[in-house]
Parts: structure tokens; sequence; C-alpha cells
């Protein structure tokens, strides 16, 4: 009887709701017995979950050692970072996927026989750098992990070719590409109406600015509308939007769809909108999983002249980017939607979705592991 390579899959967060960290979990239950290690219930297909408790936060940083500059015990005493290395404790594995900075050095201090492949989920030493005083004191903490820690993994992956870039500049390492790309999905673009109707699903986030869309909408000269699906992260800002929805007879917000409904949900309309501010370092680099959803479920998309979002709108036709992130610039864009330029648009995504899937974007980790179970194994 042949025994399968073992490999744990660690991250702060509730797996089986983290679409990135589940593409992972559904490519290597394949072909390993997969443990994994974060928040809520236990994903399909794994040998093993160990559940880390809500009330282990991965995030409850000490001030004081921040203060004194201590940051090695303020990284260990991390509660999810204490909980989990104790829960692992005298395991072994044979390879690792450490997801997210804050995960790496727990997987690297395991040693797993053929190597810990970080996947850096954006770039965490400026994840708020909008933010002075964390900019200040959390920023270098950060930079001291990723220098101590993850230039100690075996292999990287991250989300955007801009933050390949950083990581690389000032860290030496060089991080394979990983999108957010959604799965593929079987479809054909809907014929468009006279009403252009476009759709943003996401987090209702203040510093989104989700409001430019909504009153770029509204003040525009053509037949559009714009309806919401957004998840309650702000409940204040969320009623904001509601309260500006119940004035127009352009704009509706709905409660969230489940991430499995999202593409049969998107498909009713015609352009995805994403015009997301440069406010910090990430948000400026952002290739979000949302762009490569309007793309699976044939919508054009209206995006603002963020360079990563540019990069695969521009190539593959399939929408417009306004000239800044102001008010009158979205309308600008979102005024020269016609019927004609969204169908091809909407063509132009269903030309391209098997090419911009997620399982092309899997595949990349499918070789990096290889090569790592390639090495020469620890003893």
């Amino acid at each position: 009887m042949t025994t399968r390579p073992t490999m744990l899959i660690l991250s702060y967060s509730p797996i089986a709701r983290d679409a990135r960290v589940l593409k992972q979990v559904v490519r290597f239950t394949r072909d390993y017995d997969v443990t994994t290690c974060g928040y809520g219930p236990a994903p399909d297909g794994v040998v093993e979950h160990i559940e880390i408790p809500e009330s282990a936060k991965y995030n409850d940083l000490n001030g004081s050692l921040i203060t004194l500059k201590r940051y090695r015990p303020a990284y260990w005493r991390l509660s999810a970072v204490a909980w989990s290395r104790e829960a692992l404790k005298g395991r072994t594995f044979d390879v690792a996927i450490a997801n997210d900075v804050e995960a790496v050095p727990v997987a690297v201090k395991l040693r797993p026989r053929h190597g810990v492949l970080a996947d850096l989920h954006e770039y965490s030493p400026r994840l708020h750098d909008d933010h002075a005083l964390w900019h200040q004191r959390i920023t270098p903490w950060f930079e001291w992990v990723v220098r101590r820690y993850v230039t100690k993994a075996n292999a990287w992956t991250t989300v955007s070719r801009g933050i390949v870039d950083e990581y690389e500049r000032l860290f030496g390492f060089h991080a394979e590409l990983v999108t957010n790309a959604a799965p593929y999905q079987e479809g054909v673009p809907s014929p468009v109406g006279e009403t252009i109707r476009l759709v943003h699903s996401g987090a209702c986030l203040r510093n989104r600015q989700l409001h430019v869309m909504a009153e770029a909408v509204e003040a525009a000269s053509n037949d559009v509308t714009l309806d919401f699906y957004l998840t309650a992260n702000d409940p204040p800002y969320l009623q904001e939007l509601k309260d500006f929805a119940a004035t127009s007879k352009r704009v509706t917000v709905h409660d969230p769809v489940p991430y499995a409904e999202l593409a049969e949900t998107l498909r009713g309309y015609d352009i995805g909108i994403h015009v997301l501010p440069p406010i910090n370092f990430n948000n400026k680099l952002a290739l979000p999983n949302k762009l490569f959803d309007y793309v699976q479920a044939r919508l054009g998309v209206v995006i603002g002249p963020s360079e990563e979002m540019v990069y695969y709108t521009d190539n593959y036709g399939i929408g417009e980017v306004a000239d800044d992130f102001t008010l009158e610039a979205t309308t600008a864009a979102i005024e020269r939607l016609t019927p004609a330029s969204v169908t091809r648009f909407k063509a132009n995504s269903d030309a391209h979705a098997q090419e911009l899937a997620g399982e092309r974007q899997v595949d990349v980790w499918a070789g990096v592991i290889d090569t790592l179970m390639a090495r020469r194994g620890r003893r």
C-alpha cells in the first residue's frame, strides 16, 4: 500500500470560507494527506483539521513590546501563533503551505521534510500605510518578521506583479505570481438591453469609497443602473449607501449572496464595476478576485486606473478604464458605455474565460510544490 505524502495548510483565517486557501485544499487533497490548521470548521477532503479557537487572535499585538521594538516576543506571543505552535508541536509533515506573513514562522519552525511554501496574500508591511501611526509602529515589526522568517521559507507566491516586485526589491526573494482568479464557469454572455446594468459585489468598507460609484451612476447621462451586493463590514457606511439608494431610481443595495451563488447572480448584469482609490500600497496594487468573478460571469468591467487591473482590462479588451478615481472621471467612464461596446466587452470576457480561470493559477502552486517535493528531504 502506497503512503501518500503529508501536507500542512496553515492559515489564520476561516479556511472553509477563504476562497484562496480553499483552492489549495481542493488541489492538494487529490495527492496529499492534508491537515489544515485555521479558524472555523474543517474544509472538505482533509484528513484532519486543527481548529484554532476564535478567542485566539492572530493580531493581538502587545503594544508595549512593539514600542520597545522587542519584535521576537511580540510575534511569538500572538494568541493564534502561540496556540497553533503548541497544537502542532511534535508533528511532522512532508511539506507545508503557510498563508500570509503571520503564519510563516510557525511553519518554518516545524521544519517540514521538503520545505515551506509561503503564500503571501498581500504586501503585509504596508497593509495600513494610510494610517500614519500604524505605518510608524507596525510596518517595522512586519518587516522584521519578513526578514527574519519569511525569507527562510523555501518558495513563495503572491497575488500581483507589483507585490512580487516589492518583496524581491526589499527582501531579496522572488515570489511566483498566483492571482485570485475565480474557477472556470461554463456560460455565455447575456444580451445587452437598452439599460446597461452595472454590479459591484464585495465588502462594504468606507476606504473603498463605494459612494463614488453610486453617485457616478446617478450622474451619468446614459441609461445605466447599479446593484450592490455588500457584506456588512461597516454597518454605518452600509446604511449611508442604503439611504442614498432610497433616493435613487438607479442604485439598489442588496444583501450579499453566498460565493457559490455569486456567479449565477452576476450573470444577470452587463458590467462589473470596481473603482478602488489607491489610499494605501495594497489598494494601489490590488488585483481582486472580483475582477475575475466578473470575467467568469461574462461581464465587461469599469475600473479606475489601478495598474494591475488595467493590465488585464486593456490586454483582454474587457472594459473601460477611468482616467482617475474621482466622481467626474468615473462618471465619464460610465458614459462611454454603449450597448455595442458592452456587447464587445462581454464577448471578450467569454473568449478569455478559460485563459483567465483559477485553474491555471492553481497549477502554479502545484508546480512549486512538485519542485519542493523533488528536493532531498530532511532526515
